[in-house]
């Protein structure tokens, strides 16, 4: 079977059933609602951005959906398959790139890979060759033996999304996925993104505050504020109903009042200044 190919659907499946489904999915955090009553669907094979400021609750959101972090209440199914009542399998389906570096600095490129097999619980058998096929698809195989700290940007990114897709998920979730990246290196992961989903289909749900990259990728974006979703839909009918020049950033801007650069904490701005170093 072919890297970023699609395990067969347990009997009974719903074939159609959407890669992910929200039902008012909440967080609280003793005062604070990081995440408030998110209903969110999105279809097999699309591309859907949340935008927002730091604090906006894009994070929690994918901690949620990814069963690292329990809703306070509302709940979510992801390939079919419910957040709260089958976590182990909405784990087997999903693939998920944090915002922080993930890959092993001290290994290598196919070390690290391989490492992800065995997490994965792949066969050795099939392993080797699966992982071969990762670097090859990542545009990785000519460093696949090189230490990853001597890694560009872009190809640490790469690394991380062939390791979120080694053991063949229906569904990616990527978390600030370019952030730190020059505009070359970000066009590259977008071009691998794109071959995913022309390839193997691949449903992705990514965070972002690149106005361009939601624009470039996404089929759909939902833009969040204060932990609520204030507008959803595709990003030229969202533009086209602000009138004619009208930019994402001024959809933005509209429905929230502020720059998509605003908000955070100090823990979150050192988080993502952190990351785009180590990507640098």
């Amino acid at each position: 079977m072919p890297f970023g190919a699609h395990r067969a659907s347990r009997p009974g499946d719903p074939d159609q059933a959407p890669a992910l489904l929200t039902e008012r999915l909440t967080r609280r955090f003793d005062a604070l609602v990081a995440v408030d009553a998110l209903d969110l669907t999105v279809p097999r094979g699309a591309f859907f951005g949340l935008l927002g400021s730091n604090g906006a609750g894009k994070s929690t959101a994918i901690r949620m959906l990814t069963t690292l972090l329990p809703p306070t209440c509302g709940t979510a199914r992801v390939s079919g398959f419910d957040i709260l009542l089958e976590p182990r399998e909405v784990r087997r389906r999903i693939g998920y790139v944090p915002q922080m570096v993930s890959a092993d600095a001290g290994l290598t490129g196919r070390e690290n890979l391989t490492l992800s097999g065995r997490l994965y619980g792949m066969p050795r058998s099939g392993r080797r060759g699966r992982i071969e096929q990762a670097l090859e698809f990542m545009g990785l195989g000519e460093v696949a033996d090189r230490l990853v700290r001597t890694y560009s940007g872009g190809m640490i990114r790469r690394l991380e999304i062939a390791q979120a897709m080694l053991h063949r998920p229906p569904v990616l979730f990527l978390d600030e996925p370019t952030v730190g990246l020059d505009p070359r290196a970000r066009h590259a992961v977008w071009d691998r993104l794109r071959e995913l989903r022309a390839q193997f289909g691949t449903s992705v749900l990514l965070t972002t505050h690149d106005m361009e990259e939601a624009d470039e990728l996404c089929d759909a974006i939902a833009i969040m504020h204060r932990g609520q979703v204030v507008v959803k839909g595709a990003p030229g009918e969202l533009r086209a109903a602000l009138g004619e020049g009208a930019s994402l950033d001024d959809v933005f801007v509209h429905h929230t009042g502020g720059s998509v650069e605003e908000g955070g904490n100090y823990r979150e701005v050192a988080r993502t200044r952190a990351t785009a170093r180590r990507l640098t």
